[in-house]
């Protein structure tokens, strides 16, 4: 998805008018950008920066604190697969390498190039009764192993074509 420049900049501008350039609403500017293009810009970290009038720096030490901020584009599936204590005693291990595979994962690259699911691996997500727990944007599913997660993501692909 290609945005205009210009409206980058206007849609953010709109969002620092709304919080009147208050550089204490910094968290909930960046979530609202965030919402917008499902990750922060770069080239709007900066413009938030020098119309907040702070440091470049500033803005990069808060969206890289919180794991919910991303600074790269994530699919519209994220996958997040719990690698917690119990998750990882019972097999979460297995999900994360399956996945990779599947979809030629590195380190460096979790996304795949369709923009379709984004793979990331978490500390927990509460549910360890469920384990291994894997979320798929807002829903869960319990006691997963590859086949059960292969299962789901041919779901997804099949309801995307």
């Amino acid at each position: 998805m290609t945005i205009c420049i210009d409206k980058k900049y206007t849609e953010t501008g709109l969002i620092l008018e709304k919080y009147k350039f208050n550089k204490s609403r910094l968290i909930t500017i960046l979530q609202e950008i965030q919402e917008i293009y499902g990750y922060l810009p770069e080239d709007l970290l900066g413009y938030v920066a020098d119309s907040l009038k702070i440091t470049l720096s500033h803005v990069y030490g808060v969206a890289t604190f919180y794991s919910y901020f991303s600074l790269k584009p994530k699919g519209k599936y994220v996958i997040k697969i719990c690698d917690g204590t119990a998750c990882h005693v019972k097999g979460s291990g297995k999900i994360i390498d399956g996945v990779t595979k599947r979809f030629n994962f590195t380190k460096e690259k979790n996304t795949t190039d369709d923009n379709l699911f984004t793979l990331e691996t978490v500390s927990c997500l509460g549910a360890c009764g469920l384990a291994p727990v894997v979320m798929v944007n807002e829903d869960v599913h319990g006691e997963m192993n590859i086949d059960k997660m292969n299962q789901v993501i041919d779901e997804i692909i099949t309801k995307e074509k």
